[in-house]
């Protein structure tokens, strides 16, 4: 059996970064017409839940993994969570592009957790 921080850390990456894709680009469709300064605020208030979940996930995982791996489940997470909210919430087309990066992030995965 795997130890708990390998099915809590991602899970709580995910979640995380659900919350930083949004505050991150969803101000983009939802404050376009708005002051910069009012996106910022509502993007912090979001972006404050992002950190409450992703600081615990680095904490628990950083026992079982070390810093390199943390931050390559990170970046493919983000990558796995940024693309369904580009096609599916701001209505941008589906690109190559992104299967080509997401194939390259997994050979990075594979140098990080390899031996």
């Amino acid at each position: 059996m795997f130890p708990a921080a390998f099915w809590q850390t991602p899970l709580l990456l995910i979640l995380s970064n659900l919350f930083m894709t949004f505050a991150w680009y969803g101000h983009l469709k939802n404050f376009a017409g708005r002051p910069w300064y009012a996106a910022a605020l509502a993007s912090w208030g979001i972006a404050l839940f992002e950190y409450l979940l992703q600081v615990p996930a680095n904490r628990i995982g950083y026992g079982q993994l070390n810093l390199s791996q943390l931050k390559i489940i990170q970046e493919v997470i983000s990558l796995s969570v940024f693309i369904p909210f580009a096609i599916c919430y701001m209505d941008q087309p589906f690109r190559w592009d992104y299967v080509w990066a997401g194939l390259c992030l997994v050979g990075a995965v594979y140098f990080m957790f390899r031996g």
